[in-house]
């Protein structure tokens, strides 16, 4: 089956920007995360496409590649067969199967460039796990004290019934490689080009097994879903991304595991937004308490109560802050501040008495009471714009 275009798949433009991406990347992995989806196939599939393509576009290097030459830049397959790039197909490779354009493009930017693919084909050289990314999505208070949390993640693991060693009943004997003779690679002339690639009999180990094991076929690894607790430290922010060295997809026959990358998302609080190490609080006075002045109780992130005194006279708009009030700061015992903004509600559904006595508030502020000192200095202002207009 035809890979999607990974533009489609990610649901953005071709000309996204990193951030349109990792937006993308975040709300997509959350909607098909297997946490969410538990026994949903189609859903586990989606999450899967979706990793593959982030992992491919958020690269620069990577994303240049797709951009000119889609799937076929990172398909083995894709150079092989007629109408490939530049007429670069399987045929002359001394050790059969496919090459062309992806070991081409290796020998230039990879080698030579220090590129993603060079990088990708060190690793399946020397039979190391893939990386796995995967995203949990905290609460405020928990990236504020810290959390615990569990995810699921579908890899490849080591395989028991012989402890990775790819034998039958766990025996290391292994031969050397035929095809490349222990080196791990094979070398072939391919025009001006010295093309070498990854050794296809033995995936660059440059051993092989005279009797594989009949669980994982001499992978030495075989599919699970692992559950792991993701420490979360205090103070995170959103889309911090945290590496757990070794947790990743189970290397081939022994070799090292790669690693798990856990993306980090904090839900939206229903009364508090955060700028870095602040915290913002909006708290709604009442119109008399604002003209009054008085005293009112905030909470604060980390559960607590916080007095704020509101001086007479408070503006809507007006902001106090509060010293060491705000969130922790990662690593550190340092806190940031919390500024409580206030905004002054006009009275509703007034009864007789209140309205009453409010139009004896505003008969007594009619006679020059200077109340409004804003209100009056703008009026003031408008009416000399109009008297200005009349005499021209």
């Amino acid at each position: 089956m035809a890979k999607r275009d990974y533009y489609e798949v990610l649901e953005v433009a071709r000309d996204a920007t990193e951030d349109d991406l990792k937006r993308a990347y975040r709300k997509l992995a959350m909607k098909y995360h297997p946490d969410r989806n538990q026994g949903d196939g189609a859903a586990e599939g989606r999450f899967k496409e979706v990793n593959e393509a982030y992992d491919i576009l958020k690269d620069a290097e990577k994303r240049a590649a797709y951009d000119r030459y889609g799937h076929a830049a990172f398909d083995q397959a894709g150079g092989g067969g007629a109408g490939g790039f530049g007429g670069f197909g399987a045929g002359g490779f001394s050790a059969g199967g496919a090459g062309g354009f992806e070991d081409i493009f290796e020998e230039m930017f990879g080698r030579f460039g220090g590129g993603a693919a060079g990088g990708r084909r060190r690793r399946e050289a020397s039979g190391r796990g893939a990386d796995l990314r995967t995203h949990v999505e905290i609460t405020l208070e928990e990236a504020f004290a810290g959390a615990k949390k569990t995810v699921r993640i579908p890899t490849s693991v080591q395989c028991e019934a012989c402890n990775g060693s790819g034998a039958e009943g766990g025996a290391t004997a292994a031969q050397t490689c035929p095809t490349c003779n222990g080196a791990g690679k094979v070398r072939a002339q391919q025009g001006f080009f010295l093309i070498e690639r990854t050794c296809p009999t033995c995936s660059g180990s440059g051993r092989t097994i005279k009797n594989p094991c009949k669980v994982c076929q001499g992978a030495g690894r075989v599919q699970r879903e692992r559950t792991l607790a993701v420490a979360i430290p205090a103070g995170v922010e959103d889309g911090t991304r945290i590496r757990l060295a070794g947790e990743g997809e189970a290397g081939l026959r022994g070799a090292p595991a790669g690693d798990l990358y856990v993306d980090v998302g904090i839900k939206p609080h229903a009364l508090f937004q955060r700028e870095g190490a602040n915290i913002f609080v909006r708290v709604p006075l009442r119109m008399t308490q604002a003209a009054l002045g008085g005293n009112v109780e905030v909470p604060t992130v980390d559960g607590g109560r916080a007095r704020v005194t509101i001086p007479a006279g408070t503006q809507a708009g007006d902001q106090f802050r509060l010293r060491s009030k705000g969130f922790s700061v990662l690593r550190s015992a340092a806190r940031g501040d919390m500024y409580v903004q206030v905004s002054v509600e006009t009275p509703q559904n007034l009864t007789p008495k209140q309205r009453e006595l409010l139009e004896q508030f505003e008969a007594e502020a009619a006679r020059g009471g200077r109340t409004s000192p804003e209100a009056e200095g703008f009026f003031a202002k408008v009416k000399e714009f109009w008297d200005g207009l009349g005499g021209r």
